[in-house]
């Protein structure tokens, strides 16, 4: 453990890279996938559970935690860590991207955004300085600029002004943030689909000497080819000494393809949202346990997982848990979900430091396409 918020890079292949983050709550190893907690909970997981699985961080939302159930109220019972029963490294992200997508009404200027609750419809005003505060209070270790997020595709003068915006927010929540050994904030590259805007970003980020760099605005519908040419695009200008965090990013395709690229960090409520709704990812590629065809497949998921939802319980029965809308299946799905995430984000690790990760990936990629080739025959 240490006192002070550390990167170090062990070995590379390529762009690609594999190291540490450490922390005093523990140490993130990179390329890292982060589960999405968004209220205090990753859904229909015990946090025990995530930990087991190889976790090292989980995200909160600020946005949804400061309208329930208040970051004050989370303060005073001893911020997210004790309530959540997690004592590891949390990461939060600045709410700026759900009042653009969940609220209400929501009026934007240089003060920030006042917009109304998606749960009651009550006035609130998310400010680069308020959005600093309301992460202090929940006490993360990683916070994240405010910054505004716009939808490709989109006007290139509307992504223009967005990015200026988010630059002058990034400076003010640098200011808000100031010292706080142990802890970190990230500012977030922002300029849509635009290289010039994003190289701009990026280096006006970088002239801030902050602790890590987030890439913003992308899997918002884009094509995989846009998100790609933008991490290519915005790379080299970000320092090789610092972490780099895709954010809301993505499919294990996604993922692969981006850590070749360079990319250290990644979040995403995929995984979690597809096991609810009966979708499972494996080495056989993903699967919808909805389909008929399941209904007397009595052979597991994974039999070579290391997770019992993979190796233990039959499609057919897991399929009959997801028709019948059973709360367990939604638990043993969201749980083999996790562990092939994480059991991904080793073998990148592992075939990083070996200096295989082309080769890793291509095996990667054939095991899911030969499963696709051999289900449509």
């Amino acid at each position: 453990m240490t006192d002070h918020f550390t990167f170090t890079v062990a070995a590379t292949d390529g762009p690609a890279r594999t190291g540490e983050i450490r922390m005093p709550r523990g140490v993130i190893r990179t390329p890292a996938f982060m589960p999405v907690g968004t209220a205090g909970t990753v859904k229909a997981m015990y946090p025990e559970q995530v930990k087991a699985l190889g976790a090292d961080v989980v995200l909160g939302n600020t946005y949804h935690l400061m309208l329930r159930p208040g970051a004050e109220r989370v303060a005073r019972l001893g911020g997210l860590h004790a309530m959540m029963q997690w004592p590891y490294p949390i990461l939060t992200d600045s709410g700026g991207f759900q009042v653009m997508s969940l609220a209400g009404l929501r009026k934007l200027d240089e003060t920030g955004v006042r917009f109304q609750s998606h749960l009651d419809g009550s006035t609130h005003l998310l400010s680069p300085e308020r959005s600093i505060e309301i992460q202090g209070l929940l006490g993360s270790d990683i916070q994240m600029q405010l910054d505004e997020c716009v939808r490709l595709p989109a006007p290139e003068p509307a992504i223009e002004s967005a990015m200026r915006l988010s630059l002058r927010w990034a400076e003010r929540c640098r200011i808000a943030f100031g010292d706080q050994p142990g802890k970190a904030m990230f500012g977030i590259v922002q300029g849509g689909d635009i290289p010039g805007l994003r190289i701009e970003s990026a280096k006006a980020l970088v002239d801030l000497d902050l602790k890590g760099y987030a890439i913003g605005g992308l899997a918002v519908g884009e094509p995989q080819a846009t998100m790609l040419s933008m991490i290519e695009t915005v790379e080299p200008h970000l320092p090789t000494t610092k972490p780099r965090y895709l954010m809301g990013v993505g499919t294990p395709d996604d993922i692969v393809q981006a850590v070749s690229r360079g990319i250290d960090m990644f979040d995403c409520v995929m995984p979690t949202r597809a096991g609810r709704h009966g979708m499972v990812y494996t080495r056989h590629g993903r699967l919808n346990l909805r389909n008929a065809r399941f209904a007397e497949d009595n052979t597991p998921l994974d039999p070579d997982s290391t997770c019992p939802a993979a190796n233990q319980y039959s499609k057919a029965y897991l399929h009959h848990l997801v028709r019948a809308g059973e709360i367990l299946g939604m638990m043993l799905l969201t749980w083999n979900n996790l562990s092939y995430y994480q059991d991904l984000m080793v073998g990148l690790r592992k075939a990083i430091a070996e200096r295989r990760l082309h080769a890793f990936i291509g095996e990667t990629r054939e095991g899911w396409e030969r499963a696709e080739r051999d289900r449509a025959a």
